[in-house]
């Protein structure tokens, strides 16, 4: 079967030949539909990321597929379901090996080439405002990078949970994108001075911040008293350095939050958080933005364009 393969951090990840993978106790075979890319892909192929597989792995964290064959001791979902699956590498494949007890069946409602790019970016903004952030019903939300692939998502569930959303994006065709998901003002961070405007608009009682760098300093002297700030991670390349007197003068919550993560402590929690997300979807309270759908052979253009920022919402590789 083809891949998309990390065979050193030196040399870029290029589509080759394997073996189809056999599951082991635990596991499960899918036929892959598609394969959601996420910023961590890029960190994953370079060997920076916090959870990096050893090496030669298969890039691509979160997949939907067909299930084809269990492992020992597994015997749901049963062969022929359609799945959604974090498995954290080995989805940019035409078939991949899966632990059984995360896959989630997929609404019937819902195309592959959507379910593959769900789970992370729902997951993250879901779990991150409700469980980490505790947004409250009338609470301002300032969302940075909010065209992205998990800022997009944050607008609509922050939207959803009865929060006014402010969103933060670069150029007027991103802004666009987020004021149809439900943002209740947009503001441009090429032109615009995001402290002022956010002040004007009465400040902020939740951040999220996947952005970091000089946007998240900026946001930070946003904040209303007792207000959170979630760090989701840092597309700028910049890590913040906190400075503790701002977030002591207005009692600041900084919070940190890593969606993966807590697979190795507490799945329950993601998988009830996707169970929510599932029903929210079938009932028609969210609207997924896919931007692209490329094929496996285009695998390296498709992170180009998380590279790049040319894209908005979700990357979806279809092998």
């Amino acid at each position: 079967m083809r891949a998309f393969h990390v065979i050193d951090f030196e040399t870029p990840p290029t589509l080759i030949n394997v073996p189809v993978p056999v599951p082991a106790a635990g596991e499960l075979l899918l036929d892959i539909a598609a394969c959601g890319l996420n910023f961590a892909d890029l960190l994953m192929a370079k060997g920076t990321y916090q959870e990096t597989p050893s090496l030669p792995f298969t890039l691509g964290m979160e997949v939907c597929g067909t299930v084809i064959a269990h492992g020992e001791g597994v015997t749901t979902p049963p062969i022929g379901t359609r799945v959604a699956v974090f498995g954290g590498s080995g989805g940019l494949a035409e078939k991949g090996v899966f632990p059984a007890a995360l896959c989630r069946e997929v609404p019937e409602n819902m195309e592959s080439s959507v379910a593959a790019g769900f789970m992370v970016a729902y997951g993250t903004s879901h779990l991150a405002l409700t469980r980490r952030a505790n947004l409250q019903s009338g609470e301002t939300l300032l969302v940075l990078g909010a065209a992205g692939g998990v800022g997009l998502t944050a607008v609509e569930i922050g939207k959803a949970l009865g929060a006014k959303v402010i969103a933060v994006a670069r150029g007027a065709e991103k802004l666009a994108i987020a004021k149809t998901a439900g943002a209740d003002h947009v503001i441009d961070s090429d032109t615009q001075d995001v402290k002022t405007e956010v002040k004007a608009l009465g400040g902020a009682d939740v951040i999220y911040d996947p952005v970091g760098g000089d946007l998240f300093n900026a946001a930070l002297r946003t904040c209303n008293r007792e207000a959170r700030v979630v760090t989701i991670g840092f597309a700028s390349g910049e890590v913040p350095q906190i400075p503790a007197n701002i977030i002591l003068v207005k009692n600041i919550t900084v919070i940190g939050f890593y969606w993966g993560g807590y697979l190795s402590f507490n799945a329950e929690a993601l998988l009830t958080s996707m169970s929510d997300l599932f029903d929210l979807y079938s009932d028609g309270k969210l609207k997924p933005h896919v931007s692209h759908v490329l094929p496996l052979e285009q695998s390296e253009e498709a992170l180009d364009l998380l590279r790049t920022r040319k894209s908005t919402g979700k990357v979806v590789v279809t092998p």
